[in-house]
């Protein structure tokens, strides 16, 4: 969230505050991967085979070889072991596309600076204090920073 307020884009998967976030700037401003529960149910019946990929383009082979045999990590070579794993398994989005196109990206910072207001500590404090502590806080008892109460 702080990032989002700073102009950073989402690169994330759709859970937890990035639910929120993609309900305020709009998802299609943000990068969301990873599978939902329907894409999971879907890949299922259909079967998802990364290695196909991987097989079918040598530079794509190739690095992933180097990094999986720490060629990038001489000095712990299973680093990137798990990097190598999740990427094998998962699809990916189109952010090298979006990145090439400066007004498009331009668009999707604004539209998530703009959508960050839900994000006020006082929202997410008095969100806490109902959901997770039960009380109701008294925003009466909270003064202004400039008043001297």
């Amino acid at each position: 969230m702080k990032f989002m307020l700073n102009g950073a884009l989402t690169i994330g998967t759709m859970d937890g505050a990035n639910v929120e976030m993609a309900e305020e700037a709009g998802e299609e401003n943000l990068f969301i991967f990873g599978m939902r529960v329907e894409d999971v149910e879907a890949l299922d019946k259909k079967g998802y085979d990364a290695i196909s990929y991987y097989n079918r383009i040598p530079e794509l082979k190739q690095a992933m070889d180097q990094i999986s045999a720490g060629f990038f990590s001489p000095s712990q070579p299973d680093l990137f072991k798990d990097l190598v794993n999740m990427l094998m398994r998962h699809d990916r989005q189109g952010i090298t596309r979006a990145i090439s196109n400066p007004k498009e990206w331009t668009k999707k910072v604004i539209y998530n600076i703009a959508g960050c207001g839900k994000f006020s500590s006082d929202r997410t404090i008095s969100q806490y204090a109902r959901e997770i502590w039960g009380m109701e806080p008294n925003l009466e008892k909270i003064a202004a920073p400039d008043d001297p109460r």
